[in-house]
């Protein structure tokens, strides 16, 4: 071997601790650095969570994370002496003075259940629409908070109905990202259909007609409803037929139009034929409203006569078009038929003789 073979042996021999020497250099580099603010999925906090750079100890567990959906904050210092427990030292925590934690999660308002449910249970056994269930759950509903990764539809494994009672009992399943297992969720309670009605506000009397602000509308347990029941829109400007308390539904048999002529009021009398417009002042015997046959006293000539209603305080009567002479025909003795001729005043004042003298 020659001396320049040599040489180059030397040479390589040398470079192989200095390249490993420099790689391990690099790795010394690698600082573990402190987060300020730090996200977790689980109910665990490791301490790659904690800190870069972590290596080979990033799955270790030091603390439980905070509960689901919320946030929670921890020294520096007691963040490093747990590090340090776990052989992490070197830690560069660039002055932070506090480690937030927080937990992530999946909220399910408590309107989304309810709806969820609802949609469960429609058409269900004789119940109608979801929009029209009432649902009473035996424990409050509240938002509910999930792990972050079940981030699955909320599906229906289980529905029962019980017609009888109402009683329902529902289970839902949601799949999960990282996992095969499903988060089950179970509501139980009680569910009515219910129907839109027009109640009334107050107490009203026989008669009364009815306004905007005496009818509101509210959804009551449809077998509470009897009957035709009148809608808010049908109410109101209509004339109540019996007296009702606040808070009872409004049927159609409860309504009538309003009268428009009240009995003893004064009203006009409207008499109209062709060519022919009278009015005069009567009194009404009787109470109607638009389209019904009243009786009214003719103030002029105290004569009751009737009349149809046609409007506030004013009564129609009809009157008797005039009919037109009808030609009439003599028939001769010998069956000929012949027309008479009308007979003038004048002809029979010609044909009368003077009486007799006595």
């Amino acid at each position: 071997m020659t001396a320049r073979s040599l040489l180059l042996a030397a040479a390589l021999l040398l470079a192989v601790p200095a390249t490993a020497l420099a790689q391990a250099r690099e790795d010394t580099i690698a600082v573990p650095v402190l987060r300020a603010d730090v996200t977790v999925q689980s109910d665990i906090v490791r301490v790659g969570d904690m800190i870069e750079n972590a290596g080979t100890a990033a799955q270790i567990a030091i603390y439980r994370a905070p509960d689901l959906g919320t946030t929670g904050s921890l020294p520096t210092a007691q963040v490093i002496a747990a590090l340090q427990a776990h052989k992490v030292i070197g830690v560069d925590t660039r002055d932070i003075k506090t480690v937030s934690v927080t937990r992530l999660a999946r909220t399910i308002a408590s309107k989304e259940i309810e709806s969820r449910v609802a949609q469960a249970l429609e058409h269900r056994k004789g119940l109608g629409d979801a929009a029209n269930l009432s649902l009473t759950f035996d424990r409050e509903v509240a938002d509910l908070k999930l792990e972050a990764s079940n981030s699955g539809a909320m599906q229906a494994a289980s529905v029962r109905y019980e017609p009888r009672n109402g009683r329902f009992d529902i289970t839902f399943e949601i799949e999960s990202e990282v996992s095969s297992a499903r988060a089950r969720l179970r509501f139980t309670g009680v569910a009515i259909e219910t129907a839109d009605v027009a109640v009334l506000t107050r107490n009203v009397e026989r008669g009364e007609v009815l306004k905007s602000a005496d009818v509101v509308n509210e959804r009551r347990p449809k077998p509470e409803i009897v009957g035709d029941v009148a809608a808010r829109g049908q109410a109101v400007g209509m004339q109540m037929r019996k007296p009702l308390r606040a808070g009872q539904v409004l049927k159609l048999a409860d309504l009538g139009k309003p009268d428009l002529v009240q009995r003893d009021d004064g009203v006009t009398l409207i008499y109209e034929t062709t060519g022919l417009y009278l009015t005069m002042r009567g009194k009404a015997l009787d109470s109607g409203s638009e389209g019904d046959t009243v009786s009214v006293l003719n103030l002029q000539s105290k004569r009751a006569v009737s009349g149809v209603v046609i409007g506030r305080g004013q009564v129609a009567i009809a009157v008797a078009a005039p009919r037109l002479p009808v030609a009439t025909e003599a028939t001769s003795t010998t069956g000929a038929t012949e027309t008479a001729a009308p007979v003038s005043v004048a002809a029979t004042t010609n044909t009368q003789t003077s009486p007799k003298a006595e």
